[in-house]
């Protein structure tokens, strides 16, 4: 079944490694790009005001181009660059888990598809899972 091929964690770290050098092939070439990532896993620093973050489809698109492009890095097996958002342009380190990438497109076409992305239990996002375990606790409770 292609779940048992896509949940597999070692058949997630080839495509981590398939992404990162897609990524790194259009950075040498100097090709601008956009990826289309699951939301959920990703980090915003500063966090998007919810009036912006809410907006957010779980797949959202990022076109890296001018100078977000410029501030394009890979490392610790995430995509990092700055971007700005909504009608004020907020400005945000954005870090995407080089797994949670669905698509890069280039010129409006698909040049990598990753079916990784769609996988739950990789793009949880980790910052509302750790807040519920700790809520969970019950020697925690006068913290709430």
């Amino acid at each position: 079944m292609i779940t048992d091929i896509i949940e597999n964690n070692n058949y997630k770290n080839l495509i981590v490694k398939q992404v990162q050098e897609t990524i790194e092939y259009l950075l040498e070439n100097n090709h601008t790009f956009s990826v289309t990532a699951n939301i959920e896993p990703v980090v915003f620093n500063p966090e998007l005001p919810s009036t912006i973050q809410d907006q957010l489809p779980k797949f959202t698109l990022f076109v890296l181009e001018n100078y977000t492009y410029t501030t394009v890095e890979i490392k610790d097996d995430c995509l990092h660059f700055e971007a700005g958002f909504g009608s004020e342009n907020f400005g945000s380190n954005v870090k995407i888990p080089l797994h949670s990438i669905f698509q890069v497109v280039v010129d409006e076409s698909i040049l990598y598809l990753n079916s990784v992305a769609t996988v739950d239990k990789f793009n949880k996002d980790t910052k509302k899972n750790s807040m519920n375990v700790f809520k969970s606790n019950p020697n925690n409770k006068k913290f709430k």
